[in-house]
C-alpha cells in the first residue's frame, strides 16, 4: 500500500524539493501552496500525513491544525517553522501535532518522523476496522431471525438501549441472552468503553465476592496482591451478571448497594470506592417466584427489573430455524474446510418437529456435530442425534368439543389471554411446572 503525504507551503522550491526526497522513499506525494487547496487536497484523497508551514498567504498553520484533526482525525500532521517558537511549537503538540520541526536544521528528520506518522496511521485505522467488526459482531442486525416474537425483542432492546437504565434478559437457557446484552452495549452511549460479562453461577460465594468486588493484598489465604473486581473494571461501560438467580442470597444485597449508591467496598478494605457502570442482568429463573420464596431479594429484583425483556424460546420461532440452520451450516462448513453443504427436506423437517431444550445453543451443536459426520455434499437425517430421530409425532388429531382435552385447551387459553402471553405467570395461576405448560401448548397446539 503507498502511502499519501500532503505537503502545504508557499515556498515553491522548498516544496518541490522536500517531495522529492520524500517520493525517493516510495511515498505519494501531493502538493499544495496554502491552506484552503491543502484542505481541497485533503476533501478529495486520502491523506495519511501532513507536512504543513506554519506562516502561510492565507493562514496559520498551528490554527489550521485543529480543521485537520477535527474533520480528518486520522490523519496525522507535523509542522514546519522557518524560525524556533517555543510557544507556538507547545500550542502545535496541544493542537494535536504529530511534531513541530524547524526547516533546514531539522531535515534529516522528516523522514524518520514520515514513518513513525505512518505508523500511527496504520494502528489507529487497525483499531477502528477492529471496533468495527466487534460493533458489526454485535450488531442487532446480526441477530438471525424474522420471527414475530424476536422482532418484538430487538424492537424494546434498541429502545432502551440509547438508555442507561438497567436491563434484565430472562428465557431459557441457550436463547441468546449475552448476544442481546453486547448487541445492547455495542448501541449504547457507553459503546467503546468496557463491556464485563461474569457467570454468577461458576462460582463459590466467596470468590464471586472477590471477583465482583475486588480484594485487598492479605484480605484471605492466597490474596498475595490486590485484585480489581468486575465492578471496577467496567467503569464507565457495562457490567454484564449471567445467571443472577443463582447469586447468593448475602451478596445481593451488597449488590443493591452499589446500583442504589454507586459505592462497593473490596473484600478486606474499609474504603469505599465508586464506579459508574450499565447493569445488564440475565437468568433463566422466574425471579419473581424466586423473590415471592425467599430465595432471592425482593428489593434487588424491583431494581433488576425496571426493564424487562423476555427473549423467545426456540420452539416459539419455528420459522426462524431453517435461517439459523443455514447461518450454522455455512459457519462450520468453512471451520471444517468443507465445501457449503446442501441441507435436505428431511433434515430440516427433523429439526423444526424437535422441541428444543437447549434452544439456540443446542443447534448450533446439534449442527457442528451433523457437519462433522456427513460423508457427502448433502446433510441428511441420518447424522442427527438418536433422540431427534425417534422423536414422538405431534398430536395433530382433531379433539372433541365435549372431552376433558377441549376444556383443558380453552383454559389455557383463556389464562395465556389474561397474562398477555407471560407463560412463567400462566404456569403459576395453573398450579403447574413451566415445563409442563409448554408440553401442553405443544399438545394442543397452542399459539400464544
Amino acid at each position: 500500500m503507498i502511502h499519501k503525504i500532503l505537503i502545504i507551503d508557499d515556498e515553491e522550491k522548498l516544496r518541490s524539493l522536500l517531495a522529492r526526497i520524500i517520493k525517493s522513499e516510495g511515498f505519494e506525494v501531493i502538493e499544495a501552496k496554502d491552506l484552503k487547496s491543502g484542505f481541497k487536497k485533503l476533501e478529495q484523497t486520502d491523506v495519511d500525513v501532513v507536512l504543513c508551514d506554519v506562516k502561510l498567504p492565507d493562514g496559520n498553520g498551528v490554527d489550521f491544525l485543529q480543521n485537520i484533526k477535527r474533520s480528518f482525525p486520522m490523519t496525522e500532521v507535523i509542522l514546519l517553522t522557518a524560525f524556533g517558537n517555543i510557544p507556538d511549537g507547545v500550542q502545535a503538540m496541544k493542537n494535536g501535532a504529530f511534531d513541530y520541526i524547524v526547516k533546514g536544521d531539522d531535515n534529516d528528520k522528516i523522514i524518520p518522523l514520515l514513518y513513525k506518522a505512518v505508523e500511527k496511521v496504520q494502528l489507529q485505522k487497525k483499531v477502528q476496522q477492529l471496533e468495527k467488526r466487534i460493533g458489526d459482531k454485535y450488531s442487532f442486525s446480526s441477530i438471525i431471525g424474522k420471527s414475530k416474537g424476536i422482532e418484538q425483542v430487538i424492537d424494546l432492546a434498541q429502545k432502551v438501549a440509547k438508555t442507561d437504565s438497567t436491563v434484565l434478559l430472562t428465557g431459557e437457557t441457550g436463547t441468546g441472552k449475552e448476544v442481546f446484552a453486547q448487541a445492547i452495549h455495542e448501541n449504547s452511549n457507553r459503546v467503546g468503553k468496557s463491556f464485563v460479562a461474569l457467570n454468577c453461577s461458576t462460582f463459590s460465594k466467596e470468590i464471586l465476592e472477590s471477583e465482583l468486588f475486588g480484594h485487598k493484598q492479605g484480605a484471605f489465604t492466597g490474596a498475595l496482591k490486590d485484585k480489581k473486581g468486575f465492578i471496577e473494571e467496567a467503569n464507565g461501560g457495562t457490567l454484564f451478571l449471567d445467571e443472577i438467580g443463582e447469586m447468593p442470597i448475602e451478596l445481593q444485597a451488597k449488590l443493591l448497594r452499589v446500583l442504589e449508591t454507586s459505592e462497593y467496598i473490596p473484600v478486606g478494605d474499609t474504603t469505599p470506592k465508586k464506579s459508574n457502570f450499565r447493569l445488564i442482568a440475565a437468568t433463566n429463573r422466574d425471579l419473581k417466584t424466586e423473590s415471592d420464596e425467599h430465595r432471592f431479594r425482593s428489593d434487588l429484583y424491583f431494581r433488576l427489573n425496571i426493564f424487562e425483556i423476555k427473549l423467545p424460546p426456540l420452539r416459539e420461532r419455528i420459522k426462524d430455524i431453517a435461517t439459523l440452520t443455514h447461518y450454522f451450516v455455512k459457519q462450520f462448513s468453512e471451520k471444517t474446510n468443507k465445501k457449503t453443504l446442501n441441507i435436505a427436506d428431511n433434515f430440516l423437517q427433523k429439526l423444526e418437529n424437535y422441541s428444543w431444550p437447549g434452544n439456540i445453543r443446542e443447534l448450533k451443536n446439534i449442527i457442528e456435530r451433523s457437519v462433522i459426520l456427513s460423508n457427502g455434499d448433502t446433510l441428511t437425517s441420518d447424522v442427527l442425534p438418536y433422540e431427534m430421530l425417534h422423536q414422538p409425532e405431534k398430536n395433530t388429531k382433531s379433539i372433541s368439543a365435549f372431552s376433558m382435552q377441549s376444556i383443558e385447551k380453552l383454559h389455557i387459553q383463556k389464562v395465556l389471554n389474561y397474562t398477555k402471553g407471560n407463560k412463567a405467570e400462566t404456569a403459576r395461576l395453573l398450579e403447574i411446572g413451566i415445563a409442563t405448560l409448554y408440553r401442553k401448548l405443544e399438545e394442543y397446539n397452542i399459539q400464544p
